[in-house]
């Protein structure tokens, strides 16, 4: 373990930077754009059932409670690992036991349809085809976990559905490409575009998706100019649609823009000090970074709003690649600068959905701002306190291998995200150079389509609703293909609702889904803690 003080004040730091980031994108996402933020919309209609009187506000309050009642059993039946089995290898007599659900979490539903799908999984040791592959190998599989279908139901039909397309697009078109792909980089290591079926999603779309993203959220950024400008300068109505509030009013409840240049200024200088001293990283590349990653956390917040999904990791993933090429040979130079960029977007994320509740409820922004600035600290002490408890060694999160027998013991917590980044870190030390052609092909090719799309949206106005959504065909490249799906039906069962029952769907549509949302939320938590720490061997 790194000292406690790292980890505390790297927290701190982070967390502010991503609080003060969200100040200058509030009236854009928010007041002006007003995007969905699902978990935002989800709280603020859970308080309003919760405090509002009368028959509707009941008869709403019991739809949302007895909807996460369902919900959060249906969690604990496909998550609580409370049933034990005894496994005896019979040529060693060795004694093992396993934890198993009562349900199970997915199944492979289309391997049972019988559909087919191009492709093969390979041993890349040997370069030998062990067999074809199954609808399953791609994550084209079934969810049974409801809270995807709950996002879907707020998210809307045109993303849920490019989620699915972009899906799609991975068995069916890129991936079986990127499987045959090897390439041999300048040293002299044999890679291949994408080494199994169930790694395409972060081995090819995340450089197809992640730009297509990136490209879509900065330039829709940079098209509102004239709101960004007001909203820097702090002036009340800035963007501001029909109906807003009076620009006095906006002045004295909105967070001011001196409030964001404080904020950036301290929370950048601490961060550039222990990047410096604890990670080695220069402090002009630390300012690179942390000028980086508020573009960065632009894109991921405007996928909040859209999706309820914060593609943290992915955007974590650029800034990787922008260290590559400033410091090719520091694994950790890259790794914690894309920890600046998650962290920062996490909070940010964060807020603004807070801000979102706030909205639609009419509280005052720059309170809650206060509110939320405050909690970083208790928020420190539980994040560092908890670190220390769950992982008291690296043994915890990687895998270990006994020098006698050879065995592999599997880590109490896989981090399978930090996993991931472990594995780009790597690739970057080698270089740049060193990374597939083929996933460099797929940057240019997801910048230029981001770009097309916005621009198709921005002078084609009336065309928008059948235009791809960026945000949507990003996220369904770079997240495993049950979530896509998951949100799809969520989209179709809300749209049919509206159209059978209007009246009904009006009242009940957004309860039934914050609570579907706030029951798996809240019992998750439960069976993960139970999970880690009570039935374990």
């Amino acid at each position: 373990h790194l000292p406690w003080t790292v980890y505390a004040s790297w927290t701190v730091f982070l967390a502010v930077l991503g609080v003060v980031l969200a100040i200058p994108m509030k009236r854009n996402l928010i007041n002006r754009e007003k995007l969905k933020f699902p978990s935002g919309t989800a709280a603020a209609v859970t308080l309003q059932s919760l405090y509002s009187h009368g028959d509707e506000a009941l008869k709403k309050g019991r739809a949302l409670l007895w909807a996460a009642l369902y919900a959060g059993l249906w969690k604990v039946l496909i998550s609580l690992q409370f049933v034990k089995t005894t496994v005896v290898d019979p040529a060693t007599g060795a004694v093992s036991h396993a934890w198993h659900t009562l349900l199970p979490e997915g199944f492979a539903l289309f391997d049972k349809l019988g559909l087919h799908v191009p492709g093969y999984v390979p041993d890349r040791s040997t370069g030998a085809v062990l067999r074809p592959a199954r609808p399953s190998d791609w994550t084209l599989t079934w969810d049974n976990d409801p809270v995807m279908i709950a996002a879907g139901m707020l998210v809307g039909l045109r993303i849920a559905i490019w989620m699915v397309v972009g899906g799609i697009l991975l068995p069916f078109v890129l991936g079986p490409a990127g499987l045959d792909w090897s390439w041999t980089g300048p040293d002299g290591q044999m890679t291949w575009g994408v080494t199994h079926p169930g790694k395409a999603w972060k081995e090819i779309g995340i450089w197809f998706g992640v730009p297509i993203m990136v490209a879509s959220g900065l330039l829709s950024f940079a098209f509102q100019w004239r709101t960004i400008g007001r909203a820097f300068r702090g002036i009340g109505g800035g963007g501001e649609s029909a109906g807003a509030p009076p620009a006095e009013l906006v002045k004295r409840t909105e967070v001011p823009f001196s409030w964001f240049a404080i904020g950036v200024l301290v929370s950048g200088a601490g961060i550039l000090y222990v990047a410096n001293h604890a990670f080695g990283i220069p402090y002009h590349y630390g300012a690179i970074a942390v000028a980086l990653t508020f573009v960065l956390a632009l894109v991921a917040c405007r996928a909040t709003g859209e999706s309820d999904i914060t593609p943290t990791g992915a955007m974590g993933k650029l800034m990787q690649l922008t260290f590559g090429i400033l410091m090719p040979q520091s694994t950790t130079a890259n790794l914690m600068s894309a920890g600046i960029t998650a962290g920062a977007a996490s909070s940010s994320a964060d807020l603004l959905n807070d801000l979102k509740s706030g909205y639609l409820l009419g509280a005052n922004p720059r309170r809650q701002f206060l509110a939320q600035a405050l909690g970083i600290a208790s928020g420190t002490v539980a994040t560092v306190a908890g670190f220390y408890w769950l992982v008291p060694d690296a043994s915890a999160l990687t895998p270990t291998t006994d020098p006698v027998t050879g065995a592999v013991t599997q880590p109490e917590f896989a981090a399978p995200a930090a996993q991931a980044w472990m594995a780009v870190a790597e690739v970057f030390a080698r270089g740049f150079e060193n990374m597939h052609p083929m996933h460099r092909e797929f940057l240019l090719w997801g910048l230029l389509l981001g770009t097309a799309i916005v621009l198709a949206e921005t002078f084609l106005p009336r065309w928008k609703r059948s235009l791809p959504s960026a945000t949507g065909l990003g996220l369904g490249l770079i997240l495993p293909f049950q979530y896509p799906l998951s949100m799809l039906l969520g989209a179709i069962l809300a749209e049919v609702w509206r159209s059978r029952r209007p009246e009904s769907a009006q009242s009940y549509l957004v309860p039934v889904s914050a609570g579907i949302i706030a029951g798996v939320s809240i019992l998750g938590v439960a069976v993960a803690v139970l999970n880690a720490k009570v039935f374990v061997e």
